[in-house]
């Protein structure tokens, strides 16, 4: 009972594994709007009602691959900060913002999967948020312990937030640790950064710099140095 019951539960890990594998394919050809379970199914040569047993809708489908590339693209950033140096805050926010990149530009699909326009009719379940946030949460990680080894520097001359931002502060404090006292005005340069590091892989990814940005990488190096700066931190600091 034991050994068939475990062979049954690899054969349908494979299974579903295959199908998850077509459908990535699908999404290069098709875009997230176009996933089919049929047309997976016909390519896999089984009846629609029997793929139907490993994802019971499209949605289903979709929610697998969403998770699947939030926490390959989390993994990738994870690694990077794992390989950085401690102490140079500089360095592990700069690793970090290439793994991002590197890893949307070797899986531009699936990047525009999490990245992109909205699926119409789709919309993400609790079950994604965990994986969502493993890069996020690395990126928090660099900023906090920066933060507590007084390796942020803002400048003498800043903008300082409304207090009508003061809870919208208070809610991105909430997932960087330990920094109960990082200033408003930090808070929003992090996001800031943040902000400006998806938005220069989603130009790039999406052709915005077709004829203008040649030197990619070097451009990309220099403007995520600037967003480092931008949240204090000097060219080569270190604890």
């Amino acid at each position: 009972m034991t050994a068939s019951r475990t062979a049954r539960e690899r054969v349908r890990a494979e299974l579903t594994r295959e199908i998850a594998d077509l459908a990535r394919r699908q999404l290069a050809t098709e875009g997230a709007g176009g996933l089919s379970l049929r047309a997976v199914a016909r390519e896999m040569g089984m009846a629609s009602s029997a793929v139907y047993r490993y994802f019971p809708s499209r949605d289903d489908l979709l929610t697998t691959l969403i998770i699947d590339g939030y926490n390959a693209l989390g993994e990738a950033v994870e690694q990077a900060y794992a390989a950085s140096p401690p102490g140079d805050f500089t360095g592990r926010w700069l690793t970090a913002c290439h793994a991002v990149r590197d890893w949307a530009l070797a899986h531009p699909h699936e990047y525009a999967l999490l990245h992109g326009s909205p699926v119409p009719g789709y919309q993400a379940p609790q079950d994604t948020i965990a994986a969502r946030v493993r890069d996020v949460t690395v990126f928090g990680r660099i900023v906090s312990e920066a933060w507590r080894a007084g390796a942020i520097t803002p400048p003498a001359e800043t903008i300082t937030p409304p207090p009508s931002l003061a809870p919208d502060a208070a809610n991105v404090r909430s997932v960087m640790p330990d920094v109960p006292d990082m200033p408003d005005d930090v808070i929003f340069r992090a996001l800031t950064a943040w902000t400006a590091l998806y938005g220069w892989v989603s130009f790039e990814l999406f052709g915005q710099f077709n004829n203008t940005i040649e030197e990619r990488r070097t451009a990309f190096e220099h403007s995520m140095r600037l967003t480092g700066e931008l949240m204090g931190l000097t060219p080569d600091s270190r604890a």
